[in-house]
């Protein structure tokens, strides 16, 4: 490993150019609301979310109902797509009671 001398000026801008980047990033993000992503929630959790079995959840995941993510064997659903297949569990059940009570 090498050292580098840097002059003091020419440091002062390096940091001066890197604060300038830092406060457009923000910007940016402020502007597209990027903020603290949702966190991710693994098998164990949405199987207790949606009150399933493992094997259920791996149906649900080869018939493309409820979208995942895989990271080194590890399985990951988006808070947002849990939330999204309960809203379509529930206007189901919603849907088949109404047509059993002949509504």
């Amino acid at each position: 490993m090498g050292i580098v001398n840097v002059e003091s000026r020419t440091f002062e801008r390096m940091l001066a150019r890197f604060e300038e980047f830092a406060r457009r990033m923000d910007a940016l993000c402020h502007a597209h609301r990027i903020g603290e992503p949702e966190p991710w929630l693994d098998n164990q959790q949405v199987c207790q979310l949606l009150n399933i079995s493992k094997r259920t959840l791996q149906t649900l995941r080869g018939n493309g109902s409820l979208s995942y993510t895989q990271i080194n064997h590890k399985i990951y659903y988006r808070a947002e797509d849990v939330r999204s297949f309960l809203a379509v569990l529930e206007a189901r059940r919603k849907h088949e009671q109404r047509r059993r009570n002949g509504v």
